[in-house]
């Protein structure tokens, strides 16, 4: 077996990182955000201080994005990313997926009201482990929060890859480790205390996000997570920290 194959094949609780089977962290995190779509934009912009909207420039920025470029937005929300990119860049075409319809309504509801700056988008529910669509079909993979909350992530990066055309580019911006180690410190106390916190207050879902909390601090730090994409068949590796490295981006080519 290769080391993709054995990647590919353990399957992990996305709250701790061990070996566990996919299905409950799936459903953990289909019945987390299907609850709290709606909501989910305040609570990003509240419990980041508005610092998600730099991660997102940034995200784009590292982007090789052209007006031809094919983007396919994996666990695209509520469209963020999406529409960030639509209104910087104008790539031809944009297709957004999720795991969650629900969060995906609030996108299309967007969409509908002009978000998309007249760029094409889709929108399609679908599982980043078994990505529906052909072989070297896009030229842009992005992702935004969404590797840490999937249990096999050996196949999901083995999907992205083969969607990928050859010489496109993963564009992955993820929660991470501040190198600093008083940063991080307090970080960890915020990550423990005060994500649960604004989440009980704005959604109403405690509980939820609680588990959030702890699938970032059990999520690989940056140098781990661009072996994870090495492993995974992708090469010129890197990644660029934001806000003290509380998040990064990890851009990857096939």
């Amino acid at each position: 077996m290769s080391s993709e194959e054995a990647s590919a094949s353990c399957t992990i609780d996305t709250a701790t990182g061990k070996e566990a089977p996919a299905e409950i962290s799936s459903q953990r995190v289909y019945e987390i955000f299907s609850a709290i779509a709606k909501k989910y934009e305040r609570f990003n912009a509240i419990s980041s201080f508005g610092a998600y909207k730099s991660w997102l420039k940034g995200m784009i920025e590292l982007a090789p994005i052209t007006e031809k470029s094919s983007i396919l937005d994996i666990a695209g929300g509520t469209g963020d990313v999406s529409f960030t990119i639509a209104c910087s860049a104008h790539p031809a075409h944009i297709q957004i997926t999720d795991l969650v319809p629900e969060m995906l309504e609030v996108a299309k509801t967007h969409y509908d009201e002009g978000a998309g700056c007249g760029v094409p988008i889709d929108f399609d529910v679908v599982d980043a482990q078994n990505i529906p669509y052909p072989d070297n079909s896009y030229d842009i993979v992005t992702m935004a929060y969404g590797i840490r909350n999937m249990p096999d992530r050996g196949r999901a990066l083995s999907e992205i890859i083969r969607v990928l055309k050859p010489g496109g580019t993963l564009v992955c911006l993820e929660f991470s480790t501040p190198p600093n180690p008083i940063w991080r410190a307090l970080y960890n106390f915020y990550l423990k205390h005060m994500i649960p916190f604004w989440g009980g207050i704005i959604t109403g879902d405690k509980e939820g996000f609680v588990y959030l909390s702890r699938s970032i601090k059990a999520f690989p730090d940056q140098k781990s997570y661009a072996a994870m994409l090495e492993d995974a068949g992708f090469h010129n590796v890197s990644w660029k920290n934001f806000t003290g490295g509380i998040a990064a981006v990890h851009t990857a080519v096939k």
